[in-house]
C-alpha cells in the first residue's frame, strides 16, 4: 500500500502540535507555512496558558470550574463538550510542556507560578514572563524538528495554501504555491489539517501579524466548508494605538495588578503622575468590584469605549485610557512583564515602570471559524444541570467523565470529510468571547487530542481503502489548472497604466479595513451594518476589475496580496451578515439597537455557507446540556460616571 500522509497547513502552535502528534503516531506529515514556523503568529502570544494545577486546586479551583468559566465567559455560545475535554486535558498539557523544557516562571518554592487573568477570581494562568507564546512555539518546534530529522515531517516554509482538493466530498490534498518561484502544484494527502489562525487583517489594523488575513479559511469556505459564528470578533481592551498597526499590551499587565483609569475631570491634561488618587476614576474597579480590572475582554473593551467615545473622558481628549503599573516594584515588573514593557518603551518612548501606559482597544481574535463536529464522551451532567456560580470557593462538579470520545474520527472535522480545523481557525471553544490564556490551550489541545482523531481517520476509514496516493491524477491536475488560470487572470491586468484608487487592490484592502472597523467592532447597529454591506458590494465589484501593479514571475507579493483581498471580502461578507442577522447582544457582539441577550432566538450557532450567489446564513441550536445559561453580569454595580466639568 502507498505511504499514507497528512498535510498540516499552518506553522503556529496548533500546526506544530498536530504535526508532532501525527508523526509520533507513525504517519508522514507535510507541514506548510507562509513563514518560518518560528515566526508564526503564535510567537506573539504574551500572557499565559490556563490550567488547573495543585496550587490552584488548593484555592478551591478545579477543571470543572475552568470549564464553567469558559462557557460563562463565552456567553454560552461555545460547544460545551469540547470545552469540558479541553479543561480536563489542560493540567496534562502543562506537565508535558514543562517536560519539554518550557521555562515557566517559578515561585520561590519551585512551583510553577500562576497569575490572574480576565474572567476568573482564581490564579490559574501559567506563564513564561510575558513571552509565553514564544517559549511554547520554540519548544514544540524542537519536537517537530526531531521528527523532521527522522524523515517523518517535511516542512514547506514560504508556501501559500491556495485551495483544498476535494473529490466526491472528501478532501484528498491541497494546492499550494511557492512564494519565491511562484510554482503552483498539488500535494496529495489522506487528511488535511487547517491550523491557519485568525483574520485580523480583514479589519486593516489589528494586534495580529500581517499574515493573519483569514485567506486560507476563506478558501476552504469558498470550496464548501461551513464557517460558524463569523460575527464573533474579539476586540482586546489594551493595545498601543499606532499608525501602522496596533501592538498588544497583554492582559497579563492587568493580571499582575495593572489598573485602568482616566482623570475624573474632563479636560484634565496634567501629567498622570501629578494627578492624586482621589482625582482618578478607576472605572472598572468601581463598576465591577468583584472582578475589577480582570473582567473579561468584551466587557473591559466596551467600558473603555464608553468612557472615551460616549463620555469624552479619554486621556487628553483622545481615545486613550491609562493602564497603570507604576505602583509595582521595578524588579517585580521586569520579572513578570519584561517582554511587553520593552515593547511599549520601544514604540512609545515612555518607561511604563515610571509612567502609566496609554492604551485603547484593538481587533485581536476571531472566536468564529470553520465549523467542526465531534463525538461526545462519557460525561453526564449533574441533575439538575449545573448553573454558573463562578467565584465559588469549592469545585462545582469534579466527577470523572470525558467531554469528547478519545480518538473519534470526526473530532474537529469540518463538514468536508478529511478536512480538519485546529486552533483559532476552529470555532468550537470560545463562543461569543474568548477568555484570555485559553487560546494557547485550545491550539495545543487540538493538536494533541484531536491529532489522534486524524490518525484514526486515516488508518481506519476511507483513506485506508482508497489512499490519496493511489487516486487518479484528474482531480489534482484540475485543481492546479484552476489556480494557475486565476493567477494568469490577475497577472494579465498589469498594463502600462498604473492602477487607480478604484482598481488598486491595496486601496481596496485599505477601504475594507476601514469599513469593517467602523461597522463591525465594538458597537454595531442595523443601519451601520446595512451601510457596510452596501460598501462591501461596491468593493467586490471593484475587486472584479482590480489591476496589479506588478507582473513579476518570481516573488510577486502584489499577486499574493491581491488574491488575499478577494478572500478577505468573502469573510467580511460572512462577518457583516452574521452581525446583521444576530439581533441581540452576546459577548463581543454588541448591538446598541438590541442590547439584551436573546437565548430563545439566538442561543444558536450562526452558520455561514458560500455559494456562487454569495453568502447565506442560518442559525443552528447548540447543545447546552452541561451548563444552563444564566445572566452574565460579573457582579456589575450601578456605579456612576464622575460629573463632567
Amino acid at each position: 500500500m502507498s505511504q499514507q500522509r497528512v498535510i498540516v497547513v499552518g506553522g503556529g502552535l496548533a500546526g506544530l502540535a498536530a504535526s508532532a502528534r501525527v508523526a509520533e503516531g507513525g504517519m508522514s506529515v507535510d507541514l506548510f507555512s507562509l513563514v518560518p514556523v518560528k515566526r508564526s503568529h503564535s510567537v506573539c502570544a504574551q500572557g499565559g496558558i490556563n490550567a488547573c494545577n495543585e496550587v490552584a486546586r488548593q484555592q478551591g479551583y478545579s477543571e470543572y470550574e475552568h470549564f464553567d468559566e469558559t462557557i460563562y465567559g463565552g456567553d454560552f455560545l461555545a460547544d460545551q463538550h469540547p470545552v469540558l475535554e479541553m479543561a480536563n486535558w489542560a493540567p496534562r498539557i502543562i506537565d508535558l510542556l514543562d517536560r519539554m523544557g518550557v521555562p515557566f516562571n517559578r515561585t520561590s518554592e519551585g512551583y510553577r507560578d500562576l497569575r490572574l487573568f480576565g474572567g476568573s477570581l482564581f490564579k490559574r494562568t501559567h506563564f513564561a514572563g510575558a513571552t509565553t507564546g514564544q517559549q511554547l512555539i520554540y519548544a514544540l518546534d524542537e519536537q517537530v524538528r526531531r521528527y523532521e530529522s527522522e524523515g517523518k515531517v517535511t516542512k514547506y516554509e514560504f508556501w501559500e495554501f491556495l485551495a483544498p482538493v476535494i473529490e466526491n466530498g472528501r478532501c484528498v490534498g491541497i494546492v499550494a504555491q511557492d512564494m519565491r518561484t511562484m510554482q503552483i502544484r498539488a500535494f496529495r494527502a489522506d487528511a488535511v489539517v487547517m491550523a491557519t489562525g485568525g483574520c485580523g487583517l480583514v479589519f486593516g489594523k489589528s494586534t495580529n501579524s500581517i499574515i493573519c488575513n483569514g485567506a486560507a479559511a476563506a478558501r476552504c469556505f469558498r470550496h464548501g466548508a461551513w464557517y460558524a459564528n463569523p460575527e464573533m470578533i474579539q476586540v482586546h481592551p489594551t493595545a498601543i494605538p499606532g499608525a501602522d498597526k496596533l501592538r498588544l499590551m497583554s492582559e497579563s499587565a492587568r493580571g499582575e495588578g495593572g489598573r485602568v483609569w482616566v482623570p475624573r475631570a474632563k479636560g484634565d491634561t496634567r501629567d498622570p503622575k501629578n494627578i492624586p488618587e482621589a482625582e482618578r476614576w478607576y472605572f472598572l474597579e468601581e463598576k465591577y468590584p468583584k472582578y475589577g480590572n480582570i473582567v473579561p475582554r468584551d466587557i473591559a473593551t466596551r467600558e473603555i469605549f464608553d468612557v472615551c467615545v460616549n463620555m469624552g473622558l479619554g486621556v487628553n481628549g483622545e481615545k486613550q485610557v491609562y493602564l497603570d503599573l507604576t505602583h509595582k516594584p521595578r524588579d517585580y515588573l521586569d520579572r513578570k512583564l519584561g517582554g511587553i514593557l520593552e515593547i511599549y518603551e520601544k514604540f512609545v518612548g515612555d518607561d511604563p515602570r515610571d509612567t502609566p501606559m496609554r492604551i485603547f482597544p484593538a481587533v485581536h481574535y476571531s472566536m468564529g471559524g470553520l465549523w467542526t463536529t465531534h463525538t461526545k464522551g462519557s460525561y453526564t451532567p449533574a441533575q439538575p444541570r449545573a448553573k454558573h456560580v463562578s467565584g465559588a470557593t469549592a469545585p462545582l462538579d469534579s466527577r470523572p467523565g470525558q467531554g469528547l470520545a478519545p480518538g473519534a474520527t470526526n473530532n474537529m472535522m469540518t463538514n468536508i470529510r478529511g478536512l480538519y480545523a485546529f486552533g483559532e481557525v476552529n470555532f468550537a471553544y470560545h463562543g461569543a468571547n474568548r477568555l484570555g490564556a485559553n487560546a494557547l490551550l485550545s491550539c495545543i489541545f487540538d493538536g494533541l487530542f484531536c491529532g489522534v482523531s486524524v490518525l484514526n481517520y486515516v488508518k481506519d476509514e476511507e483513506p485506508a481503502k482508497a489512499p490519496a496516493a493511489d487516486m487518479p491524477a484528474g482531480a489534482f491536475d484540475a485543481s492546479v489548472d484552476r489556480e494557475q488560470q486565476a493567477m494568469k487572470r490577475l497577472l494579465a491586468t498589469v498594463s502600462g497604466a498604473k492602477p487607480d484608487t478604484l482598481t488598486n487592490p491595496y486601496a481596496i484592502g485599505k477601504e475594507l479595513g476601514d469599513e469593517m472597523t467602523a461597522a463591525c467592532t465594538v458597537v454595531r447597529t442595523k443601519a451601520r451594518l446595512e451601510q457596510c454591506r452596501v460598501k462591501l458590494a461596491e468593493l467586490k465589484d471593484r475587486y472584479a476589475k482590480a489591476r496589479l501593479p506588478d507582473n513579476a514571475g518570481w516573488g510577486n507579493q502584489s499577486l499574493g496580496y491581491a488574491r488575499m483581498v478577494g478572500d478577505m471580502l468573502a469573510l467580511a461578507d460572512a462577518i457583516s451578515l452574521g452581525a446583521l442577522e444576530r439581533r441581540e447582544s452576546r459577548g463581543a457582539h454588541y448591538r446598541s439597537d438590541y442590547t439584551e441577550r436573546d437565548d430563545a432566538n439566538f442561543m444558536k450557532t450562526s452558520l455561514a455557507k458560500h455559494a456562487n450567489a454569495g453568502v447565506t446564513l442560518e442559525f443552528v441550536p447548540i447543545d447546552d446540556t452541561l451548563i444552563a445559561p444564566t445572566a452574565r453580569t460579573y457582579g456589575k454595580t450601578d456605579a456612576k460616571a464622575p460629573a463632567a466639568s
